[in-house]
């Protein structure tokens, strides 16, 4: 997905229909806060809508994510980009990614089942590959979660299996977060006695520390928690903290 094989993920505050904040304040936020990404060797940005909803996500979403979306590639035309929705909506997801030129999006619960905070949530798998079809796009990767960390199953699927599944549904990338680091290697290590060919990324807990072994055993890594500035606000124009990138990256290259 690119040469570093690091995603960086870049939070969107809440779209809540009481914001009064004007979309130029979201584009100077996502502008600001990738530079600080691109300018100390992160070419890949997973930009994160924060907008709860109960399933679909609302027009207003799809449309503010397109838009800074957008924005992101006119500032950064190199940029390699992705969408993630908070939304159970993989038609949305891959929407907004079309109308912003994005190479990727995430989805979370990709195969099988799952509970979480907002109730259950059925597999998109079906849904996101007959939508990519249908609007001729099938150059927009789709990395898919296995067994997300902050859902549970609502069958005792194991990993392998609900990794094999997602495979098979179309996924091009498989997502695997354990609920510490180590858990994340191990499950890693049941895909593979899978057989899977379907690369690998670990989707949270990266940092400086571990992204060597992390890349030993995965393709890529997703990381954002790590790299922020200490004490910064979720609004902050520079949430993320250069020399923490700037670091984080010599270790990948090293």
């Amino acid at each position: 997905m690119n040469e570093t094989r690091v995603i960086a993920a870049l939070q969107v505050p809440a779209f809540w229909i009481t914001d009064a904040r004007p979309m130029s304040w979201y584009e100077d936020y996502v502008v600001s806060n990738a530079r600080i990404f691109v300018e100390n060797g992160i070419s890949s940005i997973k930009l994160q809508d924060e907008t709860t909803a109960p399933a679909n996500a609302a027009p207003r979403t799809v449309a503010r994510m397109a838009r800074l979306g957008a924005a992101l590639k006119r500032a950064f035309p190199k940029l390699d980009l992705g969408i993630i929705l908070q939304a159970h909506d993989a038609e949305a997801a891959l929407a907004v990614a079309d109308g912003c030129d994005a190479s990727f999006v995430r989805l979370k619960i990709f195969a099988g089942a799952a509970m979480n905070a907002d109730g259950p949530r059925a597999a998109l798998g079906p849904a996101a590959t007959a939508y990519r079809d249908a609007i001729g796009r099938r150059d927009i990767r789709i990395l898919a979660d296995v067994h997300d960390r902050t859902a549970v199953p609502m069958a005792p699927v194991s990993n392998d299996v609900a990794a094999e599944w997602a495979a098979k549904l179309g996924a091009d990338a498989l997502v695997i977060t354990g609920a510490s680091f180590d858990d994340t290697l191990e499950r890693i290590t049941g895909v593979r006695a899978r057989g899977l060919r379907t690369p690998v990324w670990i989707g949270g807990g990266i940092t400086q520390s571990n992204v060597k072994r992390a890349l030993g055993a995965a393709e890529g890594v997703i990381v954002s928690s790590s790299l922020r500035r200490d004490g910064a606000a979720s609004d902050a124009m520079d949430r993320w903290d250069g020399a923490r990138v700037r670091a984080f990256m010599d270790e990948v290259v090293r």
